[in-house]
């Protein structure tokens, strides 16, 4: 088995039409040489991802899903942009090929972009390479020292200055995440109200501004397979914009399964966080902290937001499941996730300030409870 991550099959109702493609490619002046092949990445929830190999090229395309929710999620136009700016600052981004804005070609926006070839480490790493706990450490330090590298990018004074408003990030995104999760609903899923309240009461400071990625995660970095703990490349975009750096470690904290989690959480686990070697949260922000020099009064409000923006994502994906706009399988039990993400942030609002509310506790109780069965 190859440990190279190279795609799968086109899942059904998300084919591309490549004879589009091929012409518009080559109007952008592209050599394609060879009968393509086309594979579909199956790591992703949010926009579709295709490898289109040839002879003398390999590329990959980016596209948003059919039936978006919310369509500033995915905004190809900016995605591009975004990895075309940073490129010179921050080398382990992609090479941009070309943006497509004429939907006439496949009825969509989409951009096309090099392919790095390595390691995406997912769930598990690959046993081949037989990690040591020494090169797992190593692999969770070379993760966070790239998103520290990011935050260190002299953005001003360059295109990537227009990317985000900055100052006010932190209350921006309370408001805006809040009001996605209303209007991504359905009838069985929690309704947060207590979690989203807090979160309203809590809204600290900015920390500071700087260039947040906002989707970090070990699935989105691709590692060298000569020496398979060095980052070569980071991907999915999406979401980068100008904000606090803080908001950027909560939110990739949300993702970071340790091994004393609850089985729900282990079994939705998407990257290999629980391995011997790797930080627990906590020791994440520490070491994150006393690398950057930054500090917080209140790491509760960055840690619960994580929580409850993931489980706004993870929401909006699973909208699109529940009212038959994808039939990706691996959606239809996120509404069982989306209810434990609610114990969790419960729990850590609870830790630290709720430890004598009746009504918080006795809802945790009782979800809990439920949980088990």
């Amino acid at each position: 088995m190859s440990i190279i991550d190279v795609g799968g099959e086109v899942r059904e109702g998300e084919e591309l039409n490549i004879l589009a493609i091929e012409n518009w490619l080559k109007e952008q002046g592209v050599v394609l040489e060879g009968i393509v092949k086309t594979t579909q990445y199956t790591g992703g929830a949010s926009n579709w991802t295709y490898r289109l190999q040839y002879d003398n090229v390999d590329l990959i395309l980016r596209r948003p899903p059919a039936g978006t929710k919310a369509k500033s999620a995915h905004d190809m136009a900016r995605e591009y942009m975004v990895q075309k700016n940073l490129e010179p600052y921050y080398p382990v981004v992609p090479e941009m090929v070309a943006l497509c804005q004429d939907e006439s070609v496949i009825g969509c926006d989409f951009y096309v972009m090099k392919r790095i070839e390595g390691i995406i480490p997912r769930a598990k790493l690959p046993p081949e390479l037989n990690y040591s706990e020494q090169d797992v450490h190593a692999l969770c330090i070379n993760v966070l020292d790239k998103l520290i590298e990011l935050h260190q990018v002299p953005y001003q004074d360059t295109p990537l200055a227009s990317i985000g408003k900055g100052e006010g990030y932190c209350r921006r995104q309370v408001e805006g995440w809040d009001q996605r999760y209303e209007k991504a609903k359905t009838i069985n899923v929690p309704s947060f109200k207590y979690v989203r309240q807090w979160l309203l009461n809590n809204i600290p400071q900015d920390s500071t501004t700087c260039i947040i990625h906002n989707d970090w995660r070990f699935d989105n970095v691709i590692l060298n397979p000569e020496h398979p703990t060095e980052v070569i490349g980071v991907l999915d975009w999406e979401m980068a914009t100008l904000g606090d750096p803080l908001m950027d470690l909560g939110s990739a904290l949300a993702y970071w399964v340790e091994d004393t989690d609850n089985m729900i959480f282990k079994s939705t686990r998407r990257q290999p966080t629980n391995l011997k070697g790797m930080f627990t949260r906590q020791q994440v922000v520490n070491y994150y902290l006393d690398k950057t020099g930054l500090s917080t009064q209140n790491w509760t409000f960055y840690e619960v937001f994580g929580v409850f923006r993931l489980a706004v994502i993870a929401q909006q994906i699973y909208y699109r499941y529940f009212h038959k706009q994808t039939r990706n399988p691996a959606f239809k039990d996120f509404w069982i996730v989306i209810h434990a993400l609610h114990v969790r942030a419960l729990k850590l609002i609870g830790q630290q300030k709720l430890q004598d509310s009746d009504v918080a506790q006795k809802y945790l109780a009782k979800v809990q409870g439920l949980l088990k069965k």
